[in-house]
């Protein structure tokens, strides 16, 4: 029988589905009461449904796949969906690499998958009362047959922005070669990271959850960054003193761990 990373002469379709999952948060603070507002609309206006449509336009491109039908919709107060369905290109005479590499980055879209859904859906909100407020970006793109969706991860991480991102990648069913062996995998895979480039997981710690003989691979990421600049809005650190920039650093932190985390730390 063939080993899972062997290329496999299949009777018929690829029947294999993969999937890959992530929630991408992006934190900060808003001082008062009027910048917290502010961030919720300017939140909605970077990530509308329309802006949104046209990130998942280029997953589109990336995967190679046909629209079939986009379903959008922006919400009150806060937050967008977008879910488009797609259908595979002709994949006769294209060559796929099905090892552990990264996938483009968001200047240089040049790949393909397979089909068959990808999907948005977002996630503002800010603390009543201390300043922090966590947006979120929760993202899924599956696809059938004989390409993993894993070539799309470098470039929604670098696209959105993201100081925590948890990704989930499986698996799932079977195919079966012109024997009739059913085969649950078809490409090696020993760690998402592997799919992405050297700069993102340099500027991330990183934790590894895999069970590999379930085909579940799971990779949770936090942002390195230390410049608090890159996390006020409406305000700089000029504009605090050394007692108020403290505190905030230490809000943004708490945030930061307990979502990475997932679990509220003691006081």
């Amino acid at each position: 029988m063939n080993k899972p990373f062997d290329k496999i002469k299949l009777h018929g379709f690829n029947n294999l589905t993969k999937s890959l999952s992530f929630s991408i948060y992006d934190i900060c603070y808003a001082k008062t009461e009027q910048q917290r507002k502010e961030y919720l609309e300017y939140i909605d206006e970077q990530y509308s449904a329309d802006r949104l449509t046209d990130i998942l336009r280029d997953v589109v491109d990336i995967i190679g796949a046909n629209v079939l039908n986009i379903a959008r919709q922006d919400y009150d107060p806060q937050g967008a969906s977008v879910t488009i369905l797609v259908s595979e290109e002709p994949v006769e005479q294209q060559t796929f690499d099905s090892n552990e590499a990264p996938g483009p980055l968001p200047d240089s879209v040049v790949a393909h998958l397979d089909k068959s859904h990808i999907c948005v859906h977002t996630y503002p909100e800010a603390h009543p009362h201390d300043g922090i407020c966590t947006f979120r970006a929760d993202i899924e793109v599956s696809t059938c047959g004989i390409i993993s969706p894993l070539k799309a991860l470098n470039f929604l991480i670098h696209k959105l922005e993201s100081d925590v991102v948890t990704i989930d990648y499986r698996v799932r069913g079977f195919t079966r070669d012109v024997n009739g062996v059913k085969h649950y995998i078809d490409h090696a895979i020993h760690s998402i990271q592997n799919y992405m480039t050297e700069d993102t997981k340099e500027a991330y710690h990183m934790v590894d959850v895999n069970v590999y003989q379930e085909n579940l691979f799971h990779t949770k990421m936090m942002l390195k960054e230390t410049d608090l600049n890159t996390y006020l809005f409406g305000i700089t650190t000029d504009d605090l003193n050394t007692e108020e920039e403290e505190q905030i650093r230490e809000r943004l932190n708490r945030e930061i761990q307990e979502v990475f985390y997932g679990r509220n730390l003691p006081e």
